[in-house]
Protein backbone atom coordinates (compact mmCIF):
# COMPACT_ATOMS: atom_id res chain seq x y z
CA UNK A 1 0.00 0.00 0.00
CA UNK A 2 1.07 3.42 -1.05
CA UNK A 3 1.87 6.39 1.44
CA UNK A 4 1.50 9.55 -0.69
CA UNK A 5 1.93 13.41 0.55
CA UNK A 6 0.47 16.36 -1.44
CA UNK A 7 2.62 18.92 -0.56
CA UNK A 8 1.34 21.81 -2.03
CA UNK A 9 -2.73 22.10 -2.16
CA UNK A 10 -5.56 24.68 -2.19
CA UNK A 11 -8.15 22.83 -1.33
CA UNK A 12 -9.96 25.25 0.66
CA UNK A 13 -10.38 27.54 -2.17
CA UNK A 14 -14.06 28.03 -3.45
CA UNK A 15 -13.71 25.72 -6.34
CA UNK A 16 -14.44 22.83 -3.95
CA UNK A 17 -17.31 24.33 -1.85
CA UNK A 18 -19.96 22.33 -3.26
CA UNK A 19 -17.63 18.41 -3.30
CA UNK A 20 -15.12 19.04 -1.15
CA UNK A 21 -15.85 16.04 1.06
CA UNK A 22 -16.32 13.57 -2.36
CA UNK A 23 -12.82 15.55 -3.09
CA UNK A 24 -11.38 14.30 0.24
CA UNK A 25 -12.65 10.96 -0.53
CA UNK A 26 -11.29 10.27 -3.70
CA UNK A 27 -7.86 11.49 -2.30
CA UNK A 28 -7.91 9.08 0.14
CA UNK A 29 -8.90 6.14 -2.09
CA UNK A 30 -6.05 6.95 -4.01
CA UNK A 31 -3.51 6.80 -0.58
CA UNK A 32 -2.93 10.31 0.16
CA UNK A 33 -2.29 10.52 3.41
CA UNK A 34 -1.56 14.17 4.30
CA UNK A 35 -2.18 17.29 1.87
CA UNK A 36 -0.34 20.60 3.25
CA UNK A 37 -2.02 23.66 2.68
CA UNK A 38 -0.29 27.17 1.41
CA UNK A 39 -1.96 30.01 2.12
CA UNK A 40 -2.54 32.84 -0.28
CA UNK A 41 -3.76 35.85 1.77
CA UNK A 42 -5.80 37.28 4.69
CA UNK A 43 -8.73 36.28 3.07
CA UNK A 44 -7.65 32.54 2.70
CA UNK A 45 -6.52 31.95 6.61
CA UNK A 46 -10.00 31.16 8.12
CA UNK A 47 -10.92 29.04 5.47
CA UNK A 48 -7.95 27.12 5.38
CA UNK A 49 -7.56 26.07 9.19
CA UNK A 50 -11.44 25.26 9.39
CA UNK A 51 -10.32 22.53 6.66
CA UNK A 52 -7.69 21.05 9.12
CA UNK A 53 -10.10 21.09 12.01
CA UNK A 54 -12.86 18.96 10.35
CA UNK A 55 -10.23 16.57 9.01
CA UNK A 56 -6.91 16.50 11.95
CA UNK A 57 -4.14 14.65 10.95
CA UNK A 58 -4.90 15.15 7.09
CA UNK A 59 -4.56 18.78 6.34
CA UNK A 60 -1.59 21.05 7.31
CA UNK A 61 -1.85 24.64 7.28
CA UNK A 62 0.79 27.42 6.22
CA UNK A 63 0.82 30.73 6.99
CA UNK A 64 2.01 33.18 4.44
CA UNK A 65 1.62 36.02 1.84
CA UNK A 66 1.54 35.04 -1.95
CA UNK A 67 3.43 37.30 -3.88
CA UNK A 68 0.66 37.79 -6.31
CA UNK A 69 -1.01 39.54 -3.78
CA UNK A 70 1.48 41.83 -2.32
CA UNK A 71 0.24 45.33 -2.51
CA UNK A 72 0.53 48.53 -1.07
CA UNK A 73 -1.28 47.72 2.31
CA UNK A 74 1.54 44.88 2.74
CA UNK A 75 3.20 45.95 6.09
CA UNK A 76 0.08 45.91 7.51
CA UNK A 77 -0.87 42.79 6.65
CA UNK A 78 1.83 40.77 7.38
CA UNK A 79 1.50 42.72 10.70
CA UNK A 80 -1.05 40.88 11.27
CA UNK A 81 -0.19 37.36 9.69
CA UNK A 82 2.76 37.84 12.45
CA UNK A 83 0.87 37.92 15.29
CA UNK A 84 -0.52 34.18 14.80
CA UNK A 85 3.09 33.06 14.64
CA UNK A 86 3.21 34.36 18.10
CA UNK A 87 2.69 31.12 21.08
CA UNK A 88 1.81 27.78 19.75
CA UNK A 89 0.31 27.81 16.51
CA UNK A 90 -0.53 25.13 14.05
CA UNK A 91 1.32 26.03 11.12
CA UNK A 92 4.06 23.91 9.74
CA UNK A 93 5.65 26.28 7.28
CA UNK A 94 5.72 30.03 5.69
CA UNK A 95 4.25 29.58 2.85
CA UNK A 96 3.19 30.51 -0.11
CA UNK A 97 5.36 33.06 -0.55
CA UNK A 98 7.67 34.12 -3.36
CA UNK A 99 8.49 35.88 -6.58
CA UNK A 100 5.95 36.27 -9.48
CA UNK A 101 6.99 39.06 -11.88
CA UNK A 102 5.49 37.11 -14.96
CA UNK A 103 2.56 39.42 -15.17
CA UNK A 104 3.27 42.53 -13.46
CA UNK A 105 6.29 43.90 -12.29
CA UNK A 106 4.74 47.16 -10.84
CA UNK A 107 5.19 45.68 -7.06
CA UNK A 108 8.11 44.71 -7.84
CA UNK A 109 10.83 46.03 -4.50
CA UNK A 110 7.20 45.01 -2.84
CA UNK A 111 7.49 41.70 -3.73
CA UNK A 112 10.98 41.36 -2.48
CA UNK A 113 10.91 43.02 0.82
CA UNK A 114 7.64 41.29 1.81
CA UNK A 115 9.82 37.87 1.06
CA UNK A 116 12.61 39.11 3.19
CA UNK A 117 10.62 39.33 6.23
CA UNK A 118 9.10 36.48 5.48
CA UNK A 119 11.85 34.40 5.09
CA UNK A 120 12.86 36.21 8.46
CA UNK A 121 9.79 34.33 10.16
CA UNK A 122 10.98 31.22 9.09
CA UNK A 123 14.66 31.63 10.50
CA UNK A 124 13.10 32.93 14.17
CA UNK A 125 10.51 29.98 13.64
CA UNK A 126 12.55 27.38 12.69
CA UNK A 127 10.10 26.40 10.05
CA UNK A 128 10.64 25.84 6.22
CA UNK A 129 9.31 28.13 3.30
CA UNK A 130 6.94 27.31 0.65
CA UNK A 131 8.56 29.28 -2.52
CA UNK A 132 6.86 30.37 -5.36
CA UNK A 133 9.24 31.74 -8.35
CA UNK A 134 7.94 32.75 -11.27
CA UNK A 135 10.14 35.45 -13.99
CA UNK A 136 12.44 35.79 -10.85
CA UNK A 137 15.14 32.90 -10.56
CA UNK A 138 18.11 35.26 -10.24
CA UNK A 139 15.90 37.49 -8.15
CA UNK A 140 14.89 34.68 -6.13
CA UNK A 141 18.87 33.47 -5.94
CA UNK A 142 19.94 36.77 -4.83
CA UNK A 143 17.63 37.55 -2.32
CA UNK A 144 18.24 33.95 -0.51
CA UNK A 145 21.82 33.72 -1.06
CA UNK A 146 22.27 35.37 2.75
CA UNK A 147 20.23 32.97 4.23
CA UNK A 148 21.88 29.82 2.73
CA UNK A 149 23.96 29.43 5.83
CA UNK A 150 21.03 30.49 8.54
CA UNK A 151 19.64 26.94 7.71
CA UNK A 152 16.69 27.68 6.13
CA UNK A 153 15.31 25.03 4.51
CA UNK A 154 11.40 24.56 2.29
CA UNK A 155 9.98 23.47 -1.67
CA UNK A 156 10.91 25.50 -4.44
CA UNK A 157 7.41 24.78 -5.72
CA UNK A 158 6.21 23.83 -9.00
CA UNK A 159 9.94 23.55 -10.81
CA UNK A 160 9.49 23.84 -14.35
CA UNK A 161 13.15 24.80 -15.39
CA UNK A 162 16.40 23.67 -16.10
CA UNK A 163 19.00 21.66 -15.14
CA UNK A 164 20.98 25.00 -14.27
CA UNK A 165 18.64 26.36 -12.57
CA UNK A 166 17.71 23.28 -10.63
CA UNK A 167 21.51 22.89 -10.01
CA UNK A 168 20.97 26.69 -8.32
CA UNK A 169 18.03 25.89 -6.05
CA UNK A 170 19.35 23.07 -4.60
CA UNK A 171 22.72 24.55 -3.64
CA UNK A 172 20.29 24.93 -0.80
CA UNK A 173 20.68 21.67 1.22
CA UNK A 174 17.69 22.01 3.07
CA UNK A 175 15.26 22.31 0.06
CA UNK A 176 13.32 20.27 -2.50
CA UNK A 177 11.79 20.84 -5.73
CA UNK A 178 7.98 20.31 -5.76
CA UNK A 179 6.78 18.80 -8.96
CA UNK A 180 3.06 18.31 -10.14
CA UNK A 181 1.35 17.81 -13.30
CA UNK A 182 3.43 20.07 -15.62
CA UNK A 183 5.50 17.00 -15.59
CA UNK A 184 3.17 15.14 -17.99
CA UNK A 185 2.30 18.04 -20.23
CA UNK A 186 3.01 16.97 -24.03
CA UNK A 187 5.54 20.07 -24.49
CA UNK A 188 7.06 19.31 -21.35
CA UNK A 189 11.07 19.44 -20.70
CA UNK A 190 11.26 18.44 -17.05
CA UNK A 191 10.92 14.91 -17.52
CA UNK A 192 14.61 15.53 -19.32
CA UNK A 193 15.69 18.26 -16.32
CA UNK A 194 14.86 15.35 -13.47
CA UNK A 195 17.34 12.66 -15.18
CA UNK A 196 19.80 14.96 -13.55
CA UNK A 197 18.16 15.26 -10.16
CA UNK A 198 18.48 12.97 -7.06
CA UNK A 199 15.16 11.59 -6.73
CA UNK A 200 15.77 12.24 -2.72
CA UNK A 201 15.19 15.85 -3.38
CA UNK A 202 12.16 15.77 -5.08
CA UNK A 203 8.44 16.05 -3.48
CA UNK A 204 5.22 15.74 -5.11
CA UNK A 205 2.02 18.44 -5.51
CA UNK A 206 -1.05 19.21 -7.19
CA UNK A 207 -1.24 22.72 -6.69
CA UNK A 208 -5.04 21.87 -6.74
CA UNK A 209 -6.93 23.35 -8.37
CA UNK A 210 -4.64 24.31 -10.76
CA UNK A 211 -1.95 22.95 -13.55
CA UNK A 212 -3.96 18.79 -13.78
CA UNK A 213 -1.85 16.09 -15.36
CA UNK A 214 -2.83 14.71 -18.48
CA UNK A 215 -5.27 13.15 -18.61
CA UNK A 216 -7.44 15.78 -17.09
CA UNK A 217 -5.39 18.85 -18.24
CA UNK A 218 -7.63 22.06 -18.37
CA UNK A 219 -10.22 20.35 -15.81
CA UNK A 220 -10.13 21.34 -12.02
CA UNK A 221 -7.31 20.06 -10.39
CA UNK A 222 -7.55 18.12 -7.10
CA UNK A 223 -5.55 15.85 -4.78
CA UNK A 224 -6.78 12.30 -6.06
CA UNK A 225 -4.81 13.23 -9.15
CA UNK A 226 -1.29 13.44 -7.92
CA UNK A 227 -1.70 9.29 -9.12
CA UNK A 228 -0.46 10.53 -12.67
CA UNK A 229 2.37 12.67 -11.63
CA UNK A 230 4.11 10.14 -9.70
CA UNK A 231 2.91 7.37 -12.34
CA UNK A 232 5.43 9.85 -14.67
CA UNK A 233 7.83 10.40 -12.43
CA UNK A 234 8.11 6.08 -11.61
CA UNK A 235 8.94 6.02 -15.48
CA UNK A 236 11.52 9.34 -15.06
CA UNK A 237 13.46 7.12 -12.10
CA UNK A 238 12.93 3.76 -13.65
CA UNK A 239 11.60 2.77 -10.29
CA UNK A 240 8.06 1.75 -9.21
CA UNK A 241 4.95 3.70 -8.22
CA UNK A 242 5.16 2.71 -4.81
CA UNK A 243 8.98 3.62 -4.14
CA UNK A 244 8.67 6.94 -6.07
CA UNK A 245 5.45 7.51 -3.25
CA UNK A 246 7.78 6.18 -0.36
CA UNK A 247 10.74 8.26 -1.15
CA UNK A 248 8.79 11.65 -2.21
CA UNK A 249 7.23 10.92 1.44
CA UNK A 250 10.14 10.57 2.72
CA UNK A 251 11.26 13.66 1.72
CA UNK A 252 8.38 15.67 2.61
CA UNK A 253 8.43 14.64 6.29
CA UNK A 254 12.39 15.48 6.34
CA UNK A 255 11.51 19.40 5.34
CA UNK A 256 8.11 19.38 7.23
CA UNK A 257 9.35 18.54 10.49
CA UNK A 258 6.55 19.57 12.64
CA UNK A 259 4.13 16.78 10.89
CA UNK A 260 4.16 13.59 11.91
Amino acid sequence: MMRIIDTHSHLYGNEFADDLKNVVERARQQQVEKIFLPNINESTVEAMLSLCSRWPGFFYPMLGLHPTDVKDDYPAVLDRMQRRLVGPHPFIAIGEVGLDYYWDRSFYKEQQEALIRQVEWAVSCGLPLMLHTRSAHREMMNLLSPYKEKGITGVFHSFGGSVDEAEDLLSFDGFMLGINGVLTFKKSELSETLRHIPLDRVVVETDAPYLSPVPFRGKRNESSYIYYTLLKLADVYKESIETVAEVTRANALRVFTKVR
